[in-house]
Formats: C-alpha cells, sequence, structure tokens
C-alpha cells in the first residue's frame, strides 16, 4: 500500500481505497469535502424555510447510511438537493415546516420503490436504458447546468475569483506530497486571506452565533396536499441520482452500476432522504461539487467522505464554526466552483470518447442535441397538480425515450 507521505512520484496516481493515510491528512482532506459541499448544503434550507443545522446534521447522517448500504464503495457526499426548494418553500409557507418532512419522507420512499424495480429487472436493464450515448450527454449537462451558479459568485468580485482559481491551478498542477491533494482548501483559504484584505468578509454573524446549540428538530406531518406537491418531484430526482452515480463511477473507473448496484445506491440516497424528512431536513442528493474534487485531486477513497459526514453533524450544533465557514465570500467559491463544476463536463466528454461513441451516426447526434439542449437550455415540462420537470431530469427522460425509439442505423 502507499503511503501518502512518500515521494511526490509515488503520489502521481490516484488514492484509492485501500491505500494507507495519516489520520491528520484524512481530516485534512475529509475537511476540504465539507467547505466544498457547505455553501450548497446550507443555502436550501435557507431558500426554504428549513433550519441549518438539522440540514447539516441531516447531510452528515444521510451520507453516512448512503456508505453503509453501498458497501462503502462509493465516494459520494448527500448534501441538500435544490429540486425540492419550489415546492418545499411553497408547502412550509402553506403548512408549515412538519407538513414539509411528510412530503419529503414520502419522496425518500418512491427512490426505495425505484430500487427493488431495477433490483428485479437486472444490470441488463439498466444498460440498456443508460448506454453512454445517453450518459455521457446526461454527465455534461450536469456540469455545465451549474456553470451559470460559479460565474454568478464569481463576478461579484473576479480579482478574488481568479485569485482562488489561479492557487488551485497552481497546487494541482505543481503542488507536491501531500499538498497536491488539497488544492480546494488551499484555494479557499487564499481567497479568504485576500478577502479580508479587500474588506469583503462579513464576520458579525460570527459574533452574533451562538458557541453551540442542539439544531432544531421537528416531528413530521402527512398532508396528502402537501405530499401530492413534494413527492413527484423524486421521478426527476431519481434520474439525476443515476447520472450522479454515473458521473462518480466515470471519475473513479468504477462501475457502480454494477458494485455495488443502482438499487444500493438508491436506496442509500432514498433513505437518507425519508431520515432528512423525518428529522426536519431538506431532500438530499448526491453532490456534484464533490465529484468534482474527486477528479482535481484523485483521491478516490469512500473514507474521506465519511470523515466529511462526521464534520458535517459536529457543525450542526458549532454555532460559532458553521458562522465562520458561512462568511467566505460567494467570489471565493465562485473562483473555486468554476474547476469543479468544469471538471464534471470534462468526465462526460470522456465518458463518450472512452466509449468509442459514433456521432456519424444520426441517431447519436439527436439524443445527445436534445439531451445537451434541453438540459442546458432550462426547459420545464408541466405535469398534473401543478408539477414541474425540467432541466437535466427532463433531459435525461427525453434521451432515455429517444434511444429507446430511434432505430440504430
Amino acid at each position: 500500500m502507499r503511503e501518502l507521505t512518500a515521494s511526490p512520484r509515488e503520489l502521481s496516481g490516484p488514492i484509492r481505497e485501500g491505500d494507507r493515510i495519516s489520520l491528520l491528512q484524512l481530516l485534512i482532506l475529509g475537511l476540504q469535502h465539507t467547505f466544498t459541499m457547505f455553501g450548497a448544503t446550507v443555502l436550501v434550507p435557507l431558500l426554504t424555510g428549513l433550519d441549518v443545522g438539522v440540514a447539516l446534521f441531516t447531510a452528515g447522517v444521510g451520507t453516512l447510511w448512503f456508505h453503509l448500504v453501498t458497501k462503502r464503495k462509493v465516494p459520494v457526499f448527500l448534501g441538500s438537493s435544490f429540486a425540492f426548494i419550489a415546492p418545499v418553500a411553497l408547502v412550509v409557507k402553506q403548512w408549515g415546516v412538519p407538513a414539509a418532512q411528510g412530503g419529503i419522507i414520502v419522496a425518500g420512499l418512491l427512490y426505495v420503490l425505484m430500487a427493488a424495480l431495477v433490483y428485479f429487472l437486472g444490470r441488463e436493464f439498466m444498460e440498456n436504458l443508460l448506454p453512454p450515448v445517453v450518459t455521457g450527454p446526461i454527465i455534461m449537462v450536469i456540469g455545465l447546468n451549474l456553470a451559470p451558479v460559479a460565474i454568478k459568485s464569481a463576478s461579484q468580485n473576479w480579482t478574488v475569483a481568479l485569485i482562488v482559481l489561479s492557487a488551485v491551478t497552481l497546487v494541482s498542477m505543481y503542488g507536491r506530497g501531500f499538498f497536491k491533494l488539497v488544492p480546494v482548501l488551499v484555494g479557499l483559504i487564499a481567497g479568504y486571506a485576500v478577502s479580508l484584505i479587500f474588506g469583503i468578509v462579513d464576520l458579525k454573524p460570527v459574533q452574533e452565533a451562538a458557541l453551540f446549540a442542539v439544531p432544531a428538530f421537528t416531528k413530521p406531518e402527512f398532508n396528502l396536499a402537501a405530499i401530492g406537491l413534494i413527492a413527484p418531484v423524486a421521478v426527476a430526482t431519481m434520474v439525476e441520482h443515476v447520472g450522479d452515480v454515473l458521473a462518480v463511477g466515470a471519475t473513479v473507473e468504477r462501475d457502480f452500476v454494477k458494485d455495488p448496484g443502482l438499487h444500493r445506491t438508491l436506496i442509500g440516497d432514498g433513505v437518507a432522504t425519508s431520515l432528512a424528512g423525518l428529522f426536519g431536513g431538506p431532500a438530499n442528493t448526491t453532490y456534484s461539487e464533490n465529484t468534482g474534487v474527486l477528479a482535481l485531486t484523485g483521491v478516490w477513497k469512500p473514507e474521506v467522505m465519511r470523515v466529511a459526514a462526521v464534520i458535517a453533524i459536529l457543525l450542526s450544533g458549532f454555532q460559532k464554526l458553521t458562522a465562520l465557514i458561512g462568511t467566505v465570500p460567494e467570489p471565493v467559491i465562485g473562483g473555486i466552483s468554476i474547476i469543479l463544476f468544469g471538471m464534471i463536463a470534462s468526465i462526460g466528454v470522456r465518458t463518450v470518447v472512452e466509449n468509442a461513441v459514433d456521432f456519424k451516426k444520426s441517431r447519436n447526434l439527436i439524443i445527445s442535441s436534445v439531451i445537451l439542449v434541453v438540459g442546458i437550455g432550462g426547459a420545464v415540462v408541466n405535469l398534473w397538480g401543478g408539477i414541474q420537470i425540467g432541466g437535466m431530469g427532463l433531459a435525461a427522460i427525453l434521451g432515455v425515450i429517444l434511444n429507446q425509439v430511434l432505430p440504430e442505423e
């Protein structure tokens, strides 16, 4: 096994499960993933009226559960899902947080039903449903869909964003030893220091925050109207889940659809979402930001994600530290996100290239074109009861349908 204290040459390859690292290095790598997921995870409860502390707690617990059910093989972090923001915010406003919890619980159970379907139909069914001509463009859409978020954050102060971008790039390309494995953390520290000099860091929330506080857990209520608004969103997010699992697999060069199996990842994500609803947190999803860190650093040990999960649980009650992380300016996050989100899109390109998808065939061009335009363009379809499916979920559904109906040439 490789030790991370070895020479830089020995660190040129990826750090996989089974490779040994010290406890301190493991904590630092886990902290890097915590910083990466923090902004998006706390933003969802802020927009929906849920508790930030509960969101961090359920993200950590959900991630640990996911790793348990997937045999500790899949390096993902589960954070707050953006797909549920609109219906959850509406339900919280009309019926309160407990009613939203009931809808989130049912949404998670729908994942379990889909997992059973996948298990009985078999892996061949999924391979036929999601060949590289579908999965490659879907992975591209995951990254490119997030591009406006990165640019919006970076554009608030391009000087800071470019300094962060440069720091991440330099460490990733020219760093040595363990230093090379934490480019995101180095970028965050450099960006925060520059932001302090520029006077764009607001430390008031840190001063006002309590040192420790128990997250505001609440009991769920099952309101049929609220369930009808929230639960159907799971149809779209399950498709996104498949795309995320494929993206992680392509990143770390493992077939997670085969082992531990898509049914296990669906159960992991679904039950984690139901657990979040039980405590009062938002629905969970596999985080693309953390997948980007996997691609950038080459550290593929699932154990690192579990350390990040434990840190998130601890942060849920340590309000001073939570508030401090929350003061990281948006341009800093934007500079890092430009690389991370672009990495995901590039993995989609690699999937298409490595599987030799023939774009001389009209059917392949049509499938990929529809997925890219619908997914990136933000197309939305209104269904019954005001339910909407759009973005990557709609693009993936159309890609799957076209792959089934268009004849091979």
